[in-house]
């Protein structure tokens, strides 16, 4: 059966519009499916994030290929070099954030055979943040709305606050019942994959600002993780 990207693309810059955004909303509904297979302990749902990230490679691939077709074959001012660069970036992010729910799903079956605990709950709120963050940036990539780009690129400091207290959390579960070493493990790792998510749309967001300035988006980035260097208290 031939992928549904096999297809020849439109060609020309509004080709590669047109396949982000396919990437994009694909990429949101694996991290989507990601996390609601994490909640739910829905093993099937996480085998199919696992198996549906050939999709997103697949498309990552074809947009790059489209991207420096476009450069070998056509003259670009400015503003459209500017947009082919910045696609095959956001492209590289959304490959990455497709991989990190691959990672997420794959800790599912493991955390889904062992007692449930309060910090899955807490993992699972930091799950729809980062994924509100992510959503976010993709409607401001899509409208060009450059506001927004800055508001998900301010916000990524909450997530990791999130992140910092959910590894607190762990650590204390750990240290109060050993028999919950291993599942407590597996959530401090789902919980830096949404911590990771919201970086790459932190990304994006700075891969829109360039598109529609022509600028960096300058200033202190927001971080932060506290996670490596945390010593917990009890």
């Amino acid at each position: 059966m031939a992928s549904p990207f096999s297809r020849k693309a439109p060609n020309g810059l509004a080709g590669l519009t047109i396949e982000i955004s396919q990437m994009g909303a694909l990429t949101e509904a694996q991290l989507n499916d990601a996390l609601n297979a994490f909640e739910r302990r829905d093993i099937a749902l996480a085998q199919k994030v696992r198996k549906n990230d050939e999709r997103i490679d697949e498309l990552h691939l074809q947009i790059e290929q489209n991207a420096v077709s476009i450069l070998q074959s056509e003259r670009t001012d400015a503003s459209a070099l500017r947009e082919i660069l910045t696609t095959i970036k956001i492209a590289a992010e959304l490959e990455r954030v497709g991989d990190l729910a691959k990672n997420i799903a794959k800790r599912t079956p493991v955390i889904s055979a062992t007692p449930e605990i309060h910090v899955v709950s807490g993992v699972v709120r930091m799950g729809r943040r980062s994924l509100l963050q992510f959503s976010d940036v993709l409607d401001a990539y899509g409208s060009k709305n450059l506001m927004q780009a800055e508001a998900v690129w301010n916000a990524d400091d909450e997530i990791d606050e999130m992140n910092n207290v959910l590894f607190q959390d762990a650590l204390r579960a750990m240290m109060a019942d050993p028999a919950l070493v291993t599942a407590c493990t597996h959530l401090a790792f789902v919980a830096k994959n949404f911590e990771r998510v919201g970086d790459h749309a932190t990304n994006i967001a700075e891969c829109v600002y360039f598109l529609l300035t022509g600028d960096q988006l300058v200033g202190d980035r927001p971080k932060g993780d506290e996670t490596p260097t945390t010593a917990v208290s009890i």
